[in-house]
């Protein structure tokens, strides 16, 4: 049975140097940089909240749920990680963003196996997939490592990944 957001309390996720939790309002200034929705960068901290606003919006209407990736030990967003368009077919889609300063340094592989594992076990997901560019070597690789195969291949430029 599906157990999909919004939850009565957002889940936190943690293991090891990272705590998965959700992204507000005070953390607009950390987050400009990797803050993006439809493909839609923001420039500024006005753009920043809009977007997170846009997110918000998703998770309180059941069709996602975006965890901000904070290092412990300083205390701030590093990168982003959830699932977004929905859950048509008991399916999650992953996508995520990491800061280029806390690249190689195991974040994001960890962030992945968290939310992957969450989406199965907590939400009751049949299956996890993520989508990337066939030519986004550093994305594929994180996947492979993560536990991901190739599901598809989409169009000459997209694969689809699953969680296995």
């Amino acid at each position: 049975m599906l157990n999909l957001p919004p939850y009565k309390e957002f889940p936190e996720l943690q293991y090891d140097n990272i705590i998965m939790r959700q992204i507000s309002t005070t953390d607009i200034a950390n987050i400009i940089d990797i803050c993006v929705y439809d493909g839609k960068w923001a420039v500024t901290a006005h753009d920043a909240l809009e977007i997170l606003n846009k997110i918000d919006k998703d998770y309180q209407d059941g069709n996602s749920i975006h965890w901000g990736i904070v290092d412990i030990g300083k205390n701030i967003i590093v990168g982003s990680c959830g699932y977004y368009r929905g859950f048509d077919n008991d399916t999650g889609e992953m996508g995520f963003i990491l800061k280029s300063e806390f690249r190689r340094k195991g974040y994001m592989l960890t962030a992945v196996n968290l939310a992957a594992n969450y989406g199965l076990m907590d939400m009751g997901l049949k299956k996890v997939i993520a989508i990337t560019s066939n030519r986004n070597i550093k994305a594929k690789n994180l996947l492979t490592r993560a536990g991901f195969e190739i599901d598809r291949t989409l169009t000459d430029e997209d694969i689809q990944y699953k969680y296995c």
